[in-house]
């Protein structure tokens, strides 16, 4: 193991509990071990998923919330104790690998964040809904806050009711109760959910959320009375030796109601900010709190809780390590965060431990292979969303999610094996087959990656003089480093396996292919749309391989993910691109994270990147764009055009099908990384 990581190895106390490193995996929606949304339930899935990972040196695990009152139902979690005596055989499994365990309880989803109203609309035929009497009968329960009319934040349309002193007593009562049903099968401390993120408890501490006249508004004290009374609560409950910790976001990094504030930038705080901070720390701490799981952010600066590709490493470890300096109890930080960075800052008493999430979803044996210097191993987070937090945004559905992404939130885009460990065990197929991939994308390394390691002869053909595929454009700007390493990590895993690999190989006749299975994996092609002068438009493509430059003032046409990650890319190269998008919202699909795309409309709003929503592009001159937009057509100044209006799936290799020849990825349908990756699995699995 590499000495800069030997801080992340050495034990620490939270309260009385003894951790045995200082790597935590943080709560995450679809992580749970015990599921209070449609009713108690246990999650047997995720069995094997904490299994393993308790097995590769992981210190603490914290699962998905539980919320203490069944918002869906109306059932309150502390009167199902046989779904916490069910638990109890894998919580002793994971004492027995060395870990330990807290539960994270919480209210749920209510206030003024709550994403349900949007879905229940969008969804209101799916069969969960359809086992209750009427779907709609505890929205009212759900949509509460600390004050009357705030506004959800992706379907403004809905908005609170006040949450009653007796109600906040009730939770408070719940919580303290559930807390002693989790000591009672052997948690090792709980999690309180949270002044964190805006849910509701964070909403009653900030003052743009809470404007209530009682004893649970208007001074500090009052504002933070909600969680000072659960810790308490709970300490009655279970004992003043019972470890709880606190979610905490350190600031809100909140500009106005669904404005966020973006790394870097300038702004007056709206929610908490830092000197509050400092002293609600404190105040906590004195509460009862021993620990603080750390980050930033609300539901209206999403991705600083979510972070996306687009924010930077590490990116909510200053504020973590300041809050520090005001407590004595643990500060864990989470947001992206690196091993060695993680290392440093507990190396020099900055921080005290570093929670990891997605990471792990994306690796289990992240850890283990740290210790045994197998970095080129890892499978790395390229921070995608695809598959752990699906929840999407379009500006006339608000938040919404398809049902498919909605049965594997939480899991991952890059390893389909994490909680469908039985499904996907990798094992030798019992009939060798010789299986020919063509196209050396991520599909196709994929497909041929599995194949070999089932014991198949694999030869990879890629026309290019290397492996990556589309995705070495998709990953080209500079903010992508995970997205490069992802490409390097396939290359590395190819090179260690017996796979046949074919550079500068084009194949155009299957028929100059021998084998048992025909995988062609090529892609998809740039859509060209019929319009004057269109062929002096750049392709997005050629852009971000660095194949054409581009001048100072830049046209994106579409206003899709690609075109805006490329206005993003020119405005930080000092370009000045504007987009034109022919929807009226930006990067308005679904599939997409709220998160990604939150972040994304944020950085161009910072940029000052002009936009033209409704507006369509009419033909490309020299030296400028014509569009037509709501208010006529209009002329644009510009010195180049880049395009990123879509693509279109086919092959003519797809002509010459058969039952062993195989169509995977954007060659069959365009989507994204999870689909490919996905498909490939279930492509591989079929030839066992």
């Amino acid at each position: 193991m590499d000495k800069k990581y030997e801080a992340l190895f050495t034990p620490f106390h939270i309260g009385n509990c003894e951790i045995r490193n200082r790597v935590i995996i943080p709560a995450m929606e679809g992580t749970n071990i015990v599921d209070n949304m449609m009713g108690p339930k246990l999650n047997e899935k995720s069995h094997d998923y904490y299994v393993e990972r308790s097995k590769n040196e992981v210190g603490l695990f914290i699962p998905g919330m539980i919320p203490v009152y069944s918002m869906m139902i109306g059932k309150w979690l502390h009167k199902s104790p046989k779904v916490f005596e069910q638990a109890k055989p894998l919580i002793d499994e994971i004492h027995k690998n060395g870990a330990k365990i807290f539960f994270q309880l919480g209210a749920g989803f209510a206030g003024r964040n709550y994403t349900l109203p949007a879905q229940m609309l969008k969804i209101a035929g799916n069969k969960a809904l359809k086992t209750l009497t009427n779907p709609f009968l505890h929205l009212n329960e759900m949509m509460v806050a600390p004050d009357e009319g705030l506004p959800m934040v992706w379907a403004p349309q809905y908005t609170s009711r006040q949450l009653t002193v007796k109600e906040i007593r009730q939770y408070i009562e719940a919580y303290a109760k559930s807390a002693r049903l989790c000591k009672e099968i052997g948690v090792d401390g709980v999690e309180v959910h949270a002044v964190h993120e805006g849910y509701l408890m964070d909403q009653f501490t900030t003052e743009y959320t809470n404007h209530r006249t009682d004893e649970y508004g208007g001074s500090f004290e009052n504002r933070y009375r909600f969680p000072v009374e659960v810790v308490r609560a709970i300490k009655e409950e279970c004992g003043e030796d019972y470890p709880v910790m606190l979610r905490y976001s350190v600031t809100s990094k909140v500009i106005d109601f669904k404005v966020g504030a973006v790394p870097g930038e300038e702004f007056t705080e709206k929610g908490r900010d830092m000197a509050e901070s400092e002293k609600a720390a404190k105040y906590l701490q004195d509460a009862g709190y021993d620990a603080l799981d750390a980050d930033n952010g609300t539901y209206d600066s999403w991705y600083w809780a979510h972070p996306p590709v687009y924010m930077p490493l590490n990116c909510n470890l200053s504020e973590a390590e300041h809050i520090k300096k005001f407590v004595d109890i643990p500060v864990i930080c989470a947001g992206r965060m690196q091993a060695d960075t993680a290392a440093r800052s507990i190396a020099e008493g900055k921080l005290d431990a570093v929670a990891i999430g997605r990471q792990f979803i994306c690796d289990g044996e992240y850890l283990t292979k740290i210790k045994e210097g197998r970095e080129e191993d890892i499978r790395p987070c390229i921070s995608c969303h695809n598959a752990c937090l699906p929840v999407g945004y379009t500006k006339n559905s608000g938040a919404v999610m398809d049902m498919a992404d909605a049965a594997t939130q939480g899991h991952c885009a890059l390893n389909p094996i994490s909680f469908e460990e039985k499904k996907y065990a990798i094992r030798k197929a019992g009939t060798k087959k010789r299986i020919a991939i063509i196209g050396g994308g991520i599909g196709g390394m994929e497909t041929a990656r599995l194949c070999a390691l089932m014991g198949h002869t694999v030869d990879l053909y890629e026309k290019t003089d290397r492996l990556g595929g589309v995705f070495i454009a998709a990953a080209a700007p500079d903010f992508k480093e995970k997205d490069k390493e992802l490409i390097e990590w396939y290359r590395t895993q190819i090179g260690k396996l017996p796979v046949n690999v074919h550079l500068s190989t084009e194949i155009r006749d299957l028929k100059a292919v021998s084998a048992d299975e025909i995988v062609i994996a090529t892609g998809a092609k740039p859509r060209t749309l019929n319009l004057p002068g269109f062929k002096r438009g750049i392709e997005a493509i050629d852009y971000l391989l660095g194949k054409k430059s581009v001048g100072e003032t830049v046209a994106v046409i579409g206003g899709g993910l690609t075109g805006c990650e490329i206005a993003y890319d020119l405005a930080r190269k000092g370009k000045k691109p504007f987009i034109v998008e022919m929807t009226d919202c930006l990067v308005n699909a679904t599939g997409i994270c709220a998160a990604n795309s939150e972040c994304l409309r944020d950085l161009i709003r910072y940029y000052k990147i002009p936009v033209y929503l409704e507006s369509t592009l009419q033909q490309i001159n020299k030296g400028s764009v014509t569009i037509l937009t709501p208010d006529g057509e209009k002329e644009l100044s510009c010195d180049s055009a880049v395009l990123s209006v879509g693509y279109v799936p086919g092959t003519p290799l797809a002509e010459e099908s058969s039952e062993h020849v195989h169509i995977l990825g954007d060659a069959a349908k365009v989507g994204n990384l999870k689909n490919v990756i996905w498909s490939a699995y279930d492509l591989a699995f079929s030839f066992i």
